[in-house]
């Protein structure tokens, strides 16, 4: 089947346009390609320790300068997944900056007292304290929310364990699974393309991942784009049952087409 042409453009961030802290070679001349084109276009993490304003003041210290309104994180992803589905609920939330701002500007009282649901996020520093109040919160009755799965990530040191590896913690002490909002949850991608009142038919997805960024897309029904600057290679690409609808080798090569 031939796809429409790309009028809207959705990117990861990590691995696409920035690499262990430095901006991709291309990357800064890409965004500024899609904010100059006039077409809708937004920036995603499922990284839900910053807000988009700690992201816009880290993109544009190396030189990629987007607007606020265009970075979309798993932390707003889940709080106006959370405002659909409750509104005006409460939680208990273990995170930082990222997902309690979002949580409260999405009408959000936190609490630790018989809350809702129980709002998992990244942050540097699990307490075990903070943990075994969640498992007491969902064995009372709490619905359990993660914001990504993301088993690991990054840090100049090693992995880290993230957000997924906790909740597997929680879990196991529970007996109860979370729901996942962040990728390869396609809801962060109708979200997003919500936000942009964008089209699946009519949209690209950028990434460097075929288990979270490049599945996400393909189940929202998006065009596929998978970059070699971050984590997936292109042998690794074909391991996969399903394929990214193409693949090249850095953000550098779609400036043309915007």
């Amino acid at each position: 089947m031939e796809r429409k042409a790309i009028e809207s453009w959705l990117t990861d961030m990590d691995g696409v346009l920035v690499h262990e802290g430095v901006p991709v070679p291309g990357a800064p001349e890409f965004v500024h390609r899609m904010k100059t084109s006039g077409k809708p276009f937004l920036i995603l993490t499922n990284n839900s320790i910053y807000t988009p304003r700690d992201l816009q003041a880290r993109l544009s210290r190396i030189g990629i300068v987007v607007p606020e309104q265009s970075i979309w994180t798993a932390a707003l992803a889940t709080a106006q997944f959370l405002a659909d589905q409750r509104p005006g609920g409460t939680a208990y939330v273990i995170g930082e900056a990222g997902l309690t701002t979002a949580m409260h500007a999405a009408g959000y009282v936190l609490t630790e007292f018989a809350p809702d649901y129980v709002v998992l996020g990244e942050t540097r520093t699990y307490s075990f304290e903070s943990i075994t109040k969640a498992v007491r919160l969902i064995n009372d009755g709490a619905r359990f929310i993660c914001t990504n799965p993301d088993a690991t990530g990054p840090s100049n040191e090693g992995a880290l364990p993230a957000a997924g590896s906790v909740a597997a913690m929680i879990s196991k002490a529970t007996g109860v699974e979370p729901y996942f909002v962040g990728k390869p949850n396609p809801m962060m991608m109708r979200s997003a393309l919500n936000t942009i009142d964008g089209h699946s038919e009519s949209t690209a997805m950028i990434g460097d991942r075929m288990d979270t960024d490049v599945l996400c897309g393909l189940e929202a029904g998006l065009e596929t784009i998978l970059v070699l600057t971050g984590i997936s290679t292109r042998e690794e690409s074909e391991r996969y049952p399903y394929r990214p609808s193409r693949v090249v080798n850095s953000v550098a090569d779609l400036i043309d087409e915007i």
